[in-house]
């Protein structure tokens, strides 16, 4: 190993040149590396390196202004960090159970800390980055390069004076819609590609910027208190936090899953995110980039059930509140994901321009899933509602007339094929998970006459329930095989049949389900111990094969193991998966073993909720899935 002893200044600027050639040649970072922001509006990730490669103002779906994290730093990012290429991130982590994003970075000549975080409650859309000298003096680099509407839009930049504080300026980008203003001592200059510049930090100064969007039609908002806005901040997470209920050997991994389902969730509309980004790909190199960027209402089905079992009723009821909101009308214009403010349209087109992370193309926004006719989502709704009523929570004259209209949704559609829990993009076929999860839905509906006092036709609701239970055990069931098969009929397995004893169709150890499971273990974990989809080399999606191993799948084994006393197994495997968030602990949708890196959105909230489902299990915190495992 080489080791430079840096002297002379002359040498230290020789080593900045070269990282500036190294800055200008940067990709984006690996997924892992990336932190998540949050103020309740938007999501930005923040690379380890110091690079904002992904923001979209003013909410997580819109058009993006740093589009870096799937392309390249021509595509927009703002960078801050020392511009020295030896200098060394030694620490990284966040404030307690917030998202204040804390950096020190050690150079040859000294140690900063930056401090990146977003301002919750102002009702304003900026990000602040605070960079505090901790020892001797530190040079810093900063480059932004603003390309709105997913750069396609190159803005007019200006500088301007500051109405409150005629002695500062405020570098100004405009473009339509779009206007954004940086403010800060030492604000970058102008270049080829946008805006660059170097500044030193000493110990004991601080140094604020703040970076605001805006209507373009608006005044420039006024400055904000950045040690009051910090102060707001950490307050509102430590607080949000600390009415987490969670033990255990995963209580913090829990805390800080649930910690990101609200950091996903829009504080006004109450609508759950999947992930904040768009294409991360689920195969490096390959065509399967989807766009997360808007609410699944199985997966925020799924959080609403966590977020009851440990202790956050206001915002389940929130959440149902915006479900109501979103599906209200014809059910027949039912879909299986919204925008965050219930928006419907939302097709889905690829953007050429854009490289993609790692030249994984196409990259895509809007998704085309939303037309689909998915099954088992009606099912996830109602067992997540039957679970708020277990939890004390009041019907209205809206909410249950609204689920009886979904109850004669699924019985007028009893007998149509679907497209699955995988948002398959092939044939539409009998998917086992899918009959299930529409046996769920009576079976809540039905509970919810008898043992709530809700009116309805709970014998007509039994007949079907027990029509579909006898239908699934003859046709999704192989007795050759001893296993439950992914479609009616069909020879592949699929590791959504685990969620089949979680919706109380069967219990956990029944001698269907143990089956099932040995099959699942033989055909779909993979020589690293982590369970697969289902096999894409069968073609069923409709897609070239090749994926990696989805993390929630994984963690319905564990909760699986753990319900039916394979304790061993059980903390193997969750040990294993746990250990696979980064240092944040943050998880993305999948994770490459054997290149040891994740895949696939981040963070992502199904993994989250798995996680939280598999340690409940691990603790053995009694669930919904409990209470109703007989399959009555």
């Amino acid at each position: 190993m080489l080791v430079f002893r840096l002297n002379s200044v002359s040498f230290a600027r020789t080593l900045r040149d070269l990282n500036q050639l190294w800055l200008s040649e940067a990709m984006a970072a690996p997924i892992e590396d990336y932190a998540l922001l949050s103020d309740l509006q938007t999501g930005p990730l923040v690379s380890r390196n110091g690079s904002v490669d992904w923001l979209c103002f003013p909410r997580f779906d819109s058009p993006s202004l740093f589009s870096a994290l799937v392309g390249t730093e021509e595509h927009g990012r703002w960078l801050l960090a020392p511009s020295y290429p030896g200098a060394a991130v030694v620490d990284r982590h966040y404030v307690d159970s917030t998202f204040v994003l804390q950096t020190t970075w050690e150079t040859v000549s000294g140690r900063v800390l930056v401090t990146d975080f977003m301002p919750v409650g102002f009702g304003r859309s900026s990000l602040l980055r605070r960079i505090t000298g901790l020892d001797g003096t530190v040079e810093m680099h900063q480059q932004l390069i603003i390309r709105p509407g997913y750069a396609t839009v190159l803005p007019w930049a200006s500088r301007v004076r500051d109405h409150a504080d005629p002695e500062a300026a405020i570098l100004m980008a405009m473009a339509g819609p779009d206007a954004i203003a940086l403010r800060g001592p030492h604000l970058p200059q102008a270049y080829a590609h946008g805006h660059e510049g170097n500044f030193a930090v000493s110990k004991g100064e601080t140094v604020d910027f703040e970076l605001t969007w805006f209507p373009s039609h608006s005044e420039v908002p006024t400055a904000l208190d950045v040690d009051h806005a910090l102060d707001q901040a950490v307050s509102y997470w430590a607080r949000w936090g600390g009415h987490c209920r969670q033990d255990g050997a995963y209580g913090d991994a829990v805390k800080r899953s649930l910690l990101v389902l609200r950091a996903l969730t829009h504080y006004e509309t109450g609508g759950i995110v999947a992930a904040p980004t768009t294409s991360l790909p689920e195969d490096f190199g390959g065509p399967r980039n989807w766009d997360y960027r808007y609410c699944w209402l199985r997966d925020a089905a799924l959080t609403l059930e966590s977020m009851l079992t440990h202790g956050y009723e206001t915002e389940a009821l929130q959440w149902r509140n915006w479900l109501l909101r979103a599906i209200a009308g014809d059910p027949e214009g039912l879909q299986i994901m919204y925008g965050v403010g219930g928006e419907r349209d939302l097709p889905e087109r690829e953007l050429g321009h854009l490289p993609g992370y790692r030249n994984s193309k196409p990259v895509r926004i809007g998704n085309a899933a939303v037309a689909q006719f998915q099954a088992d989502v009606v099912g996830e709704v109602m067992v997540a509602l039957e679970r708020l009523r277990l939890a004390g929570g009041k019907e209205d004259h809206f909410s249950w007339a609204l689920q009886r209209l979904l109850l004669g949704f699924v019985e007028k559609h009893i007998e149509d094929r679907d497209f699955g829990l995988w948002e398959m993009r092939g044939n539409a076929q009998y998917f086992t998970h899918s009959r299930v999860m529409m046996w769920a839905a009576f079976d809540s509906g039905i509970r919810a006459v008898r043992d709530h006092g809700m009116s309805g036709a709970a014998g007509h609701w039994e007949h079907l329930r027990e029509r579909l239970r006898d239908e699934i055990l003859r046709e999704g069931f192989d007795s050759g095989l001893n296993s439950f098969t992914q479609t009616y009929g069909g020879g592949q397995t699929d590791a959504a049949l685990l969620v089949l004893p979680q919706v109380g169709f069967l219990a956990y150890d029944d001698e269907h389900m143990l089956g099932t499971v040995a099959r699942l273990e033989k055909e779909l974990l993979t020589d690293g111990g982590l369970l697969l989809r289902y096999r894409t080399e069968s073609g069923v999606d409709g897609l070239d094969p090749g994926e990696h191993p989805f993390l929630a799948c994984s963690f319905w084994l564990v909760e699986q193991y753990a319900r039916t006393g394979r304790k061993a197994d059980a903390t193997i495997l969750m040990d294993k998966l746990v250990g696979f968030s980064n240092e944040l602990g943050l998880l993305s949708e999948e994770y490459a073993v054997k290149e040891q890196r994740m895949a696939g959105n981040f963070p992502q909230a199904f993994s989250h909720l798995a996680l939280v489902r598999a340690a409940d299990a691990m603790h053995r915190v009694d669930r919904l899935s409990l209470a109703v495992h007989t399959g009555a």
